[in-house]
């Protein structure tokens, strides 16, 4: 059975920078091969790992939809097996990882049906993966609805705020409350500033009860491969954010 991670948390705390680093140390240390997969409707973690945005789940739908019950089938092969064969093609092969992107669809209720479908690919595939890493949409959208099969490792993802903080909480306590039980739950500050946490944020997160397992600091490096269209997970391995991560992974149980 693969080893699958979700990391979650609001929008704007570098939550897909931090999964794609995630996925890229993954693959240079040779931990085994890893099925990433973007499941925010906002897909972007192609960028942050440097490769072209493959085709989505949601574009494949959004296509066969437009071409009707029967347009465009192969002789000899239902709709259902079309489909099922035109998803296969979502599966984006590059080395020592695959990705997988659900993407969306237009039109009430179609996010539903490709929640419903990325949930069958990921059962698809699992067994050919050691690790299966899920960069989340900013809540809990797929975990509560099932989309995961699991999850052994859930990472929370703030800012170095206390703002930030008491949204991860949120998500922590909905995920007791919908008895989700994932084997391990951290947190993991990011873009802390010179001197890391103040004292307020750090007595929020004992307030809050959550597991803080690392900091990773505010890195210049992020920002400036950003700003100049590189892959953010590219930066240099002596960065001061990549140094911090690989203090973090040991805890992790990575």
């Amino acid at each position: 059975m693969p080893m699958t991670i979700a990391v979650a948390g609001k929008g704007g705390t570098g939550k897909t920078t931090f999964c794609g680093m995630l996925i890229k140390h993954l693959v240079d240390t040779k931990k085994g091969h890893i099925l990433a997969v973007d499941a925010d409707p906002n897909s972007n973690l192609n960028e942050v790992l440097g490769v072209v945005a493959p085709t989505t789940l949601g574009q494949i739908r959004e296509d066969m939809q437009e071409k009707g019950a029967d347009g465009g089938l192969p002789a000899g092969m239902t709709k259902h097996e079309y489909m099922d064969f035109m998803f296969g093609e979502a599966l984006f092969e590059e080395p020592g990882y695959d990705l997988l992107v659900m993407g969306r669809t237009q039109g009430e209720g179609c996010y539903c049906y490709v929640n419903g479908v990325l949930r069958t690919q990921i059962d698809r595939y699992a067994d050919n993966y050691s690790y299966i890493v899920v960069d989340n949409e900013a809540g809990l959208e797929h975990i509560s609805r099932g989309t995961l099969p699991r999850v052994d490792l859930l990472l929370l993802v703030s800012d170095c705020s206390r703002r930030g903080i008491q949204a991860a909480a949120r998500v922590f306590r909905l995920v007791h409350e919908l008895k989700l039980n994932p084997k391990v739950m951290k947190l993991i500050v990011n873009r802390a500033p010179e001197g890391g946490p103040g004292p307020g944020v750090l007595e929020e997160i004992s307030a809050q009860g959550l597991d803080l397992v690392g900091i990773l600091p505010q890195d210049e490096n992020v920002y400036r491969f950003d700003s100049d269209g590189l892959p953010s997970s590219g930066v240099p391995d002596d960065s001061p954010v990549k140094t911090a991560l690989r203090e973090i992974i040991p805890e992790l149980g990575l």
